[in-house]
């Protein structure tokens, strides 16, 4: 099983590989013979292994991985081949599920669901499409790409303050998947694919219904996010924003994005302004706007005023051993730290306490080794925030808990457009 995994990862690879050396060679192609890659046995088998590693629940026919497994996942790869084939699939409708928002207490998200077969198909989808607008895609573009991280978003951003931007437009797009416009996201695409079935499959996979509880409905515009493409899909619209920008408005600041949160890192008050109202503009020509309440102009250079980006606190702060000297400084934010405390609740609450210890402790240790893992960026120790974990659990290492101390990680040397 495992030689026939590894095979099967090289040759799609090797696929993708050989798709995005064709887009960055030929910046005008427009690629047309597509579809029959998404159905390939190879394609579909690797689709299945990344859908099954992320787990995920069921959709509205309520099939679960482990389901398909006892059935058979050869059976089940063949006859999603000869659907797809055949022109007869068809994607049902996902399941929302209302999933409280990070930070905020009382406020709840959206998240559609889809069903694993769907799952599959969209990720198919994603292996064949996403290496052709990778090739696209420019430097200041962080979330969700190959090879990219919001460690690295975080440290083009800080060395764009250091470099004397100490003027940043903390922006918000309001809604983005709740508006983005469906019949723009399939021009964008048409930009780089011609094949007209893969556009078809994929206007299906965003028309699809909601089932929300036991009420069905069409929304006509949005996409649902959760599914594998969707994050592909944002990149493929925005890219038209980091495109403008560059072209443009390159001149006014830096410009670093992760999917759809975007920062803007400038000279002058004057210069923020102006990217400001850019930004905005653009963001119109797209059917999107900015949230006023969450989208303002930080000025960071004498560090009385920070901004939160990427669940970090951003603020200057004076050197140790010179402290006339600032540099731009980044631990977790509030807000994360809410939601730990609220996570570390939730998996030690009265609810659990028939749980034996040892569980609590492996549940609570895979928490803390995925928050340790992100939040020891920057300068969350030295801050002391990084530690502040500790405070909450309040047992030390007696029982096995995952230390938050240690080596704190630099990100590596980023470049965004200028």
């Amino acid at each position: 099983m495992t030689a026939r995994s590894n095979n099967t990862l090289d040759k799609t690879r090797a696929l993708q590989h050989k798709l995005y050396l064709a887009a960055k060679r030929s910046p005008n192609r427009r690629f047309h013979a597509l579809f029959d890659r998404v159905y390939r046995e190879d394609v579909l088998r690797r689709a299945w292994l990344e859908v099954r590693a992320n787990q995920g629940a069921p959709g509205v026919d309520a099939i679960t991985i482990a389901d398909i497994e006892a059935a058979g996942v050869e059976d089940f790869l063949d006859s999603l081949a000869a659907i797809l084939r055949d022109g007869s699939y068809r994607p049902q409708p996902v399941r929302r599920v209302w999933i409280p928002k990070p930070g905020k207490a009382g406020k709840m998200r959206p998240l559609g669901i889809a069903s694993v077969a769907d799952r599959v198909v969209q990720q198919a989808v994603k292996i064949v499409v996403e290496p052709i607008v990778e090739a696209d895609f420019l430097p200041c573009s962080f979330g969700f790409r190959p090879k990219r991280s919001a460690h690295d978003a975080l440290q083009a951003m800080r060395d764009a303050v250091r470099a004397g931007r100490t003027w940043v437009v903390d922006a918000d797009i309001e809604s983005f998947f709740d508006r983005l416009d469906r019949d723009l996201v399939l021009e964008c695409l048409r930009e780089r694919i011609s094949d007209r079935r893969v556009l078809k499959l994929i206007r299906a996979i965003l028309s699809t219904g909601v089932l929300d509880g036991t009420v069905l409905s069409n929304p006509a515009e949005g996409i649902p996010q959760g599914g594998p493409l969707s994050p592909v899909l944002a990149n493929v619209v925005l890219h038209r924003l980091d495109r403008a920008w560059g072209q443009w408005y390159a001149h006014l600041g830096v410009l670093v994005r992760y999917a759809d949160d975007e920062c803007i890192c400038c000279p002058t008050r004057e210069r923020a302004e102006q990217a400001l109202a850019a930004l905005g503009e653009i963001l119109a020509g797209l059917g999107l706007s900015l949230a006023a309440d969450k989208t303002r102009i930080v000025h960071v250079a004498d560090g009385t005023q920070g901004y939160d980006f990427l669940g970090f606190h951003h603020r200057m702060v004076p050197s140790r051993r010179n402290p006339q000297f600032r540099y731009p400084a980044c631990w977790p934010s509030d807000r994360a730290m809410r939601q730990a405390r609220s996570r570390v609740r939730e998996l030690t609450g009265r609810n659990r306490r028939h749980v034996p210890t040892h569980l609590l402790v492996d549940d609570l240790n895979r928490f803390l080794r995925g928050w340790r893992q992100y939040f020891r960026y920057g300068n969350s120790a030295r801050s002391g925030r990084g530690n502040g974990m500790k405070h909450i659990i309040m047992s030390g290492n007696r029982l096995g808990l995952e230390a938050l101390s240690g080596n704190v990680r630099y990100g590596r040397l980023a470049h965004a457009d200028r």
